[in-house]
Parts: C-alpha cells; structure tokens; sequence
C-alpha cells in the first residue's frame, strides 16, 4: 500500500497548474491557465464538451506534457519526472473514467483486486479484506461475484469507484462521473463522492457539464472556455455571477457568449447570394 507524503506544507496545493499552455493539432487548448486543488477539498472543473476538461486531467496525470508551463502534483513537477517516478506519483491518484473501464473478462472482485496485485505484495487474505472494504463502501460487497456485463451502468461505475480508492491513493480525478446515469445512480454517486471525499480525506477533481449535480457537491468550482478559465469560485460565488459566459452555461441559455448558430455568412446574405 502507498503511505501519504507530508513533505510539503499541509496547507498547499496538492495540484498547482501555473501558465499552462497547450495544444493539439496547433489547435490551442489552454492559454496561461493557473488554477489550484486544494487538499481535501471537491474541485470542480466545469465547461461546455470540447473545452479541455478531460485534456486537463490527462496533463495532472503525465499522459500528456504541456507545450509551455509546469503542473504541479505535491510539489513536484509531473512532466519532468522519470518513468519510475511518474508511475509512484500515480499510485497517489485514483482515476475514474467516463466509460468506467471495468476488464470484461474479471468479476467485480478482481477488478477491485487489479490494482493492488499489481502494485503491492500484500498477502492473498489481506488483498480480500481490502476489496470487500471498497466494495462496502460503495454498497457492492454482495455483487463480488458478478461480471461487468451483468452490471447496471449505475453499478458498474461504482464498482469503477471502488477500483479508484483501492490503493488509498490521496487524490481522485472523475471523469464525467455522471454521464449516462439515470437520476437514482446520479444520486447514489454524488452521495459517494462527497462521503468518500470526507471520510478518507481525498482531494477529489470532477470533471462534469452537469450543472446542478456538480454544484452540489463542489467546494470551488473553476469554468473553462475558449482555453481560458472564464470564471471560478464557490458554487454560490458562480451563482451570483457578472460573467456572461458563466450565465449562459449555468442557466443552459441557447444563445449568448457562445452563440446558437455557427459563425459565418449572415443568413440574408446568404440568401441573397442563392439568389443571384
């Protein structure tokens, strides 16, 4: 099992994003972005699809390294680490994914397992315990024995969450956590990621458009577009907010900074040119 680093001041940032800059494809993504997550606290990162919230996760991770700019995971720069190192960094970061990523071919008790066969050399009855803990805690210790085609997605996603926290890892980043979930498994995974937050005293990242469930359960809320951040504050700061852009995407309006119809050509122009 990995131990808690406490090099560095309690009081700092577990992730630090300080000028960061990216892009794909000479597309940029981000442009200057500085943003913190504070430890133990729920951190969201919200924004309409296209505008980088993945992309960023995949940055606090080391799967991608930013043009210009340093992340920042306890102090310690992600993108100038060895592999080796990278990969202990990653061990205090539980990652849930959007599509959940359960193996097909292992029960729900050996996907929880997975983890720590990989990366630990606890005993054979140690590794149970610890499973059946996780699966307790996300209310699937009587769905051991399934396969992941015999989940609901609702089921299949906590049992994803149980996986994330197996190794006690003092970060977890979710990944549209509620994408395609219908309103009792939104509930029961808010629930859970607020409650396992608080219990195990995870700093926990969720990357979501889903306004109102994510404001829910947020402690700081940082909004993304146009490779910037356009706003950030608490759920209430954001509710209250002069930004446009915030409005619109808060109050899911049709048309505003972002507009209902693709940029180009007015519509009588183009008319007028069909014309002629």
């Amino acid at each position: 099992m990995t131990q808690r680093a406490d090099i560095h001041d309690s009081h700092s940032p577990l992730v630090e994003v300080r000028d960061l800059n990216f892009s794909i494809a000479g597309r940029p993504i981000y442009r200057g972005v500085n943003l913190d997550i504070e430890r133990g606290k729920v951190t969201a990162i919200m924004g309409p699809s296209g505008s980088g919230k993945t992309t960023l996760l995949r940055l606090i991770g080391g799967q991608w390294r930013a043009s210009q700019g340093q992340v920042l995971f306890d102090g310690e720069d992600v993108a100038r680490q060895s592999q080796r190192r990278l990969f202990d960094i990653r061990k205090r970061m539980g990652m849930l994914f959007q599509s959940g990523a359960l193996l097909s071919d292992l029960s729900v008790f050996d996907n929880v397992a997975f983890p720590l066969r990989e990366h630990t050399d606890l005993p054979g009855e140690l590794v149970r315990d610890i499973v059946l803990m996780k699966l307790q805690a996300v209310g699937l210790r009587n769905a051991r024995d399934l396969y992941p085609a015999e989940l609901s997605g609702g089921m299949a996603r906590r049992v994803a969450l149980a996986r994330s926290i197996a190794l006690d890892p003092d970060m977890v980043m979710y990944d549209e956590p509620f994408s395609g979930q219908d309103p009792i498994s939104m509930g029961v995974l808010l629930r859970l990621i607020r409650q396992l937050n608080d219990a195990l005293g995870l700093t926990s990242i969720v990357v979501s458009h889903d306004v109102n469930e994510t404001l829910g359960i947020a402690d700081y809320v940082y909004v993304i577009a146009d490779s910037e951040i356009v706003d950030h504050g608490t759920p209430d700061e954001l509710r209250q907010s002069d930004s446009e852009w915030v409005d619109q995407f808060l109050h899911a309006r049709a048309d505003g900074p972002v507009p209902f119809h693709y940029p180009g050509q007015s519509y009588r122009d183009d008319l007028l040119t069909s014309a002629r």
